[in-house]
């Protein structure tokens, strides 16, 4: 319990984009592979998948937060008001906040 405390609380420390993280990530994805934790293994595989992305994500202090934001509130509007309104009405919903 006490490496994956450990190992959780390398990996949030990434997460704050910063210059070298792309090769922290990969010392943190070494040192995740060598404890037997099928979960962590899970995980590290996942990140290797799109490794591009994901170096990105950790030094790149840009994301898009505000834009999942408005298509989830988008989407919510569109689930609470399905057949039971046409476009104009879904369309006023949407733009008046």
């Amino acid at each position: 319990m006490t490496t994956l405390a450990e190992l959780v609380r390398g990996f949030a420390a990434l997460l704050t984009p910063a210059a070298g993280n792309d090769a922290k990530l990969t010392e943190w994805i070494a040192t995740a592979r060598g404890v037997d934790l099928p979960h962590l293994r899970s995980l590290t595989n996942g990140l290797e998948t799109d490794r591009s992305a994901v170096d990105a994500a950790v030094t790149l202090p840009y994301h898009n937060g505000r834009t999942e934001g408005v298509n989830t509130r988008t989407k919510r509007i569109m689930r609470q008001m399905h057949g039971r309104a046409g476009f104009d009405l879904i369309r006023h919903r949407i733009l008046l906040p």
